[in-house]
């Protein structure tokens, strides 16, 4: 085409050619639409190069679209009409689309053409147009499913305002061999002409980001020592799909793939019908219909699955301890979408995760995104889910199984639980113990009861629900057991420990009973244990309780310990108590199976038994040994 250019650049322009346009006037038109000629030339060329790539790229094309020898006096006959009548922007509009396109052309073509000549280069830094909404992402992923001529029709249309005789023209005048085709391929995609001036695809109100500070600073030495190697070998590593990429066969950044594209799409998500738990072999998220009144508004979901994969600078994230942020792999299963209280909320899982995103109903702004792990949840723990907390309140999403529910004070065992109102799986408000302020005076709990019996379920203030349960463990037995509301009442407020830990069940194992010194009566010991979904973070507490004391009180604590779990069902913890005469005594106790205990430090003392009490002094510390019936040897929490 260049040789084709320069030949008309010294002929005479042929009669009937219309108008000629000199160097200067080409180079006005330049300059004056240069943001627009940037944008048409992001527009067009492909997706698959990356927004930063691009960015460059529509920079380099625009700047690349004069004719070679500006200071010659040559002219340039005009190929289309403009749309404001000036045949030098006509023309480097046209030069802009051609060179899109020839970059577009094929794979190969484009990683050859569109490489940005010396003008300009970014170095250390990467830059991106601004994200836009729900939208622009999926025009985007829209456009990037056409051809590069049918692309270059569907700008020309919207962004240009060009006539499709006009636009047929200018196709044919690029060397597009079937313009016909590219408008008609063009017209499949949804008019959304405004979207093109959207900030999103802006290659000139950019965005700056670092590029990868530590992997630079790691690597300056090793660059600097193998400068003579790279020197031999750098023309190997530059040929194109023949170099060694830190990414190997990887697509480019911001590539489409079915994949990708299948996860954007609100049309491909997963639904699940109503009665299929009934039959399923397991009882878990998967089986979990799609609820709410929302779940056929598109743009909704289009919102919530394009923030799943790309959140704004606006987007409050949150995720429970190890769980990732990032995009679903695949379409994402639908578990809810509808309005709660003043928000509208979408439910996704993804097999792993369960993502909630939840938007103001009078707009987008303030969107909050968050996650929480669930992989390998039992009957119990996929029972119900958290939709919203507003105003020191909670409303639950139950499981399809679950056909009753109540609320209860964990701290008020003989008290009857009060019922709550049930609507296509959704609970009526209740207080929320995450959101309680000052003191605690009770912590509100979920009773659902299905077919297998009944549960408690407590919100400690992430998405999942903690299952409580009660018991020895290895023989754990659900909390709504008279024994189970016994046990938990003086301790429901060391829940407040575990809130945002990411727990997914908490146990309460009543595990001995010490009768104190001088008559003092007879004192309770409890150990309970906060798993998580992540495994890593359990924490053990063992806490103990007066007579007639409201609450219990810590005493020790294990992190990642075994002790007082399925794997290490025993414990040892040891407390100082003041008597009513004022004597100071170390208490200490163990479970059922505990054949002695010795202490050592500022307090030596050791008795047969699982019981020990001795005086000492105020402030005394003692470090704890125990000693099974097996002869196995346990330590006390510290």
């Amino acid at each position: 085409m260049q040789s084709q250019d320069v030949a008309q650049r010294q002929a005479p322009a042929p009669a009937g050619s219309g108008p000629v346009v000199d160097v200067e006037q080409a180079e006005a038109a330049l300059v004056e639409h240069y943001p627009r000629l940037v944008r048409l030339a992001y527009l067009v060329l492909p997706p698959g190069l990356g927004r930063g790539r691009r960015v460059l790229t529509a920079h380099a094309l625009a700047q690349r679209a004069l004719p070679r020898g500006r200071k010659q006096a040559s002219v340039i006959p005009a190929q289309a009409s403009a749309r404001d009548g000036d045949p030098g922007y006509a023309f480097v509009r046209l030069q802009v689309v051609r060179s899109a396109l020839e970059a577009a052309r094929s794979r190969k073509g484009w990683r050859r053409a569109a490489l940005p000549p010396l003008l300009p280069q970014v170095w250390g830094l990467k830059l991106f147009p601004r994200s836009g909404g729900a939208e622009e992402l999926a025009l985007d992923q829209a456009l990037s499913t056409l051809s590069g001529p049918a692309r270059a029709a569907y700008v020309l249309r919207g962004l240009e305002k060009l006539s499709d005789s006009d636009t047929r023209k200018v196709l044919k005048a690029a060397g597009v061999a079937d313009a016909g085709g590219a408008l008609a391929a063009a017209g499949e995609v949804p008019e959304q002409y405004d979207l093109l001036t959207s900030p999103e695809f802006d290659p000139c109100s950019l965005q700056a980001r670092p590029t990868d500070l530590m992997r630079r600073r790691q690597h300056t030495k090793a660059v600097l020592a193998a400068a003579a190697a790279l020197a031999v070998c750098g023309a190997l590593v530059a040929l194109p799909g023949g170099g060694w990429g830190p990414d190997g066969a990887a697509a480019p950044l911001y590539a489409q793939n079915p994949a990708a594209e299948a996860a954007l799409d609100p049309g491909k998500l997963v639904r699940v019908a109503p009665a299929a738990w009934e039959s399923a072999a397991r009882t878990d998220f998967s089986v979990w219909p799609a609820r709410g009144k929302l779940t056929g508004d598109t743009a909704l979901l289009r919102r919530a699955l394009a923030v799943w994969a790309r959140p704004g600078d606006t987007v409050r994230v949150s995720a429970t301890p190890g769980t990732q942020t990032g995009g679903p792999a695949g379409p994402p299963q639908l578990l809810y979408a509808g309005v709660v209280d003043n928000a509208r909320v979408v439910l996704l899982y993804d097999g792993l995760r369960i993502a909630r995103y939840a938007e103001q109903t009078d707009g987008t702004a303030g969107a909050a995104l968050d996650f929480a792990r669930v992989d390998g949840a039992s009957t119990a723990e996929a029972s119900v889910l958290v939709l919203g907390r507003t105003d020191g309140n909670v409303r639950y999403l139950t499981a399809p199984w679950v056909t009753k529910v109540a609320k209860r004070d964990l701290m008020k065992p003989d008290a009857a639980a009060t019922a709550l109102s049930l609507t296509d799986g959704v609970t009526s408000p209740l207080a929320s113990p995450a959101l309680q302020p000052g003191t605690c005076t009770s912590w509100t709990v979920l009773e659902l009861t299905d077919a297998t019996g009944t549960r408690l379920a407590t919100d400690l203030g992430e998405l999942v629900p903690a299952h409580l349960t009660a018991g020895r463990p290895g023989a754990t037995g659900e909390a709504t057991s008279r024994e189970g509301l016994q046990a938990w009442a003086p301790f429901a407020c060391s829940l407040a420990a575990e809130r945002s830990a990411g727990v997914r069940s908490v146990n309460a194992w009543a595990y001995a009973e010490q009768p104190l010194p001088e008559a003092g009566g007879t004192g309770t010991w409890v150990c309970t244990r906060a798993d998580t979904w992540r495994a890593a973070g359990a924490v053990a507490l063992a806490q103990f309780r007066t007579p007639g004391g409201p609450v219990g009180a810590v005493t020790a604590k294990g992190t990642d310990v075994a002790a007082c779990g399925p794997r290490d069902p025993h414990v040892l913890a040891g407390v100082l108590w003041k008597s009513g005469t004022g004597s100071w005594y170390l208490l200490a106790a163990g479970d059922q199976d505990m054949a002695s205990i010795s202490t050592s430090g500022g307090v030596t003392a050791s008795g047969q038994g699982a019981l020990l009490s001795v005086k000492a002094q105020q402030g005394a510390r003692a470090e704890l040994k125990g000693r099974l019936t097996d002869g196995q040897s346990v330590s006390g929490l510290h």
